[in-house]
């Protein structure tokens, strides 16, 4: 069977990675990796804007022995049509992160898979998770570092055009694509919202991922070339992702 266009594009990626970054990790699979140490069978799990899936669809495997291992999951999201799609979840609800529907210190675990560049109250939002997480509770997000190259390049795409950019790079469809602020996306923005909605910091990681063009060989070399210099420590700032790990503090 003849493979298909973006399959022998993302091969021809694999073989350049191999050769430019060969210790580079795409970023869901290191966020998947912490999620697998905070999920236990007593833990009663949150994910905020779960939309269809935990996980990237091609580990659909991992993330339903995820949702097994957990006491209880809930999953929330804003967008409807997102909601009913979600594979893995059974218990969801329409809702939005401002006004949570759930009583105080109900969760050990919340989560957040690429959502909090999407808050637009963020210090509002992060007190309305901690309220709803049990003391001692924790709060893991993955999200875009404002410093990184992914950032910089989306603020300079016009509204207009990144639906169909995405769908090009990415493979998303436009229903898939929301509005973006970014006004929790540093290590500094994380430590002042930790500090005044009643958390403490456990660890903010800034990670690198795989190349935003790797659908486009030629750019994908040059991107592949940058992010070996940003797996060094000297650029880590630079990084183009963060994985946060907070904890509700007891006299939240």
């Amino acid at each position: 069977m003849a493979m298909d266009p973006r399959s022998t594009l993302y091969k021809i990626y694999g073989e350049l990675r191999k050769l430019i970054a060969p210790s580079l990790r795409y970023s869901q699979y290191l966020y998947e990796d912490v999620l697998s140490q905070y999920v236990k069978p007593d833990v009663n799990w949150l994910d905020l804007g779960c939309g269809h899936q935990i996980l990237p669809a091609w580990r659909e495997d991992e993330e339903k022995r995820l949702v097994a291992n957990c006491r209880m999951i809930v999953g929330i999201d804003y967008d409807l049509p997102s909601l009913k799609k979600h594979r893995n979840i059974h218990m969801k609800a329409r809702a939005d992160i401002t006004l949570l529907p759930f009583q105080n210190d109900s969760f050990d675990l919340i989560t957040a898979n690429m959502l909090v560049e999407h808050l637009s109250d963020p210090e509002s939002q992060f007190r309305e998770i901690s309220r709803v997480l049990k003391p001692g509770g924790v709060f893991i997000f993955h999200t875009p570092n404002s410093a990184g190259y992914f950032i910089a390049l989306a603020r300079r795409v016009p509204e207009s055009l990144k639906g169909r950019l995405i769908y090009l790079l990415d493979g998303r469809k436009q229903e898939d694509v929301f509005l973006t602020h970014y006004k929790a996306n540093s290590r500094e923005m994380i430590r002042t919202l930790a500090d005044t909605c009643g958390f403490e910091v456990i660890k903010i990681r800034i990670i690198v991922t795989d190349a935003l063009f790797a659908v486009v060989p030629p750019i994908a070399l040059v991107e592949l070339i940058w992010i070996r210099l940003l797996l060094t420590d000297r650029l880590k700032e630079f990084r183009t992702g963060i994985i946060a790990i907070l904890k509700k503090t007891p006299a939240s």
